[in-house]
């Protein structure tokens, strides 16, 4: 299946997760297009100050690829700075946030797989 950019779904969002200012979602695929075990598949973008606020994944995986940007994130507890190239893998039962507290947009791709 191939989507072009201009088809895609754009979804601003304030306060994601009790997290700073919005967070914007470019989706990949959404509803059917997506394989019957992912529940998400999005470019995510957070501008400076922006975040998405702790929170724990229950019964799916979440994992993030940094593609731009360096990012504040709680990794289950630990502290980290993910930058571009880095990848977070948050399994069901753990934690995460991300912050951009830089002064360039962090941009990532996230996919949420169901357990």
């Amino acid at each position: 299946m191939f989507q072009q950019a201009e088809g895609r779904k754009v979804e601003i969002r304030e306060h994601m997760r009790d997290g700073a200012g919005q967070v914007t979602m470019l989706h990949c695929l959404t509803g059917e297009q997506l394989p019957a075990k992912c529940r998400l598949m999005a470019q995510i973008t957070l501008q400076p100050g922006c975040g998405i606020g702790y929170h724990v994944h229950t019964g799916e995986t979440e994992i993030f690829s940094f593609l731009q940007g360096e990012a504040q994130v709680d990794d289950n507890g630990t502290k980290r700075i993910c930058r571009a190239g880095d990848v977070l893998a948050t399994p069901n039962g753990c934690g995460h946030a991300v912050h951009n507290a830089g002064e360039v947009p962090v941009v990532m791709t996230a996919v949420i797989i169901k357990d």
